[in-house]
């Protein structure tokens, strides 16, 4: 599982960084209608978290980043992940993580580039998809599914 993980991880995280790339290269000087007044690519620096909350905190970023991804490492060392679907979910949200990470690191800012037009959305970008994709998944894991398992492993230890 863990050269699995690891490939997954630099995977979504080649994706996102080529996405990025791409934007940077292609989107600076014009923003492109993917379908008029609905969805447009765009080019957004991004110096905040979601919804440019505690901008230009890039430091307190970085920071949560490294303590997010040693909690997600803790969780996977000690096994306290009991399926595959758990697993698989922190997977992706480090894969995320690491993506705007990345951003912050060396570029000063995230860059941003889906951007929403009919509902007025906050830009997003790829990193951001595994992210909340990645949790909205933790959490069914943790409703329906951790207690019940995390019991059958406590049973099988006896």
């Amino acid at each position: 599982m863990l050269i699995l993980s690891l490939v997954l991880i630099v995977g979504l995280i080649a994706i996102d960084q080529v996405i990025k790339y791409f934007t940077v290269l292609n989107l600076q000087a014009q923003p492109v209608a993917v379908i008029k007044d609905v969805f447009e690519l765009t080019y957004v620096e991004n110096r905040g978290g979601a919804w440019s909350i505690f901008e230009n905190q890039r430091w307190f970023f970085i920071i949560i980043t490294v303590v997010i991804l040693g909690g997600i490492a803790y969780a996977f060392y000690k096994n306290m992940i009991y399926t595959n679907l758990g697993k698989i979910s922190l997977i992706v949200v480090c894969a995320g993580a690491i993506g705007n990470f990345i951003d912050r690191l060396f570029r000063g800012f995230v860059v941003d580039m889906f951007s929403f037009k009919l509902i007025n959305f906050p830009v997003f970008n790829f990193a951001d998809i595994c992210i909340v994709c990645g949790g909205i998944v933790f959490v069914y894991y943790i409703m329906f599914q951790h207690d019940a398992e995390k019991e059958k492993v406590q049973k099988n230890d006896r």
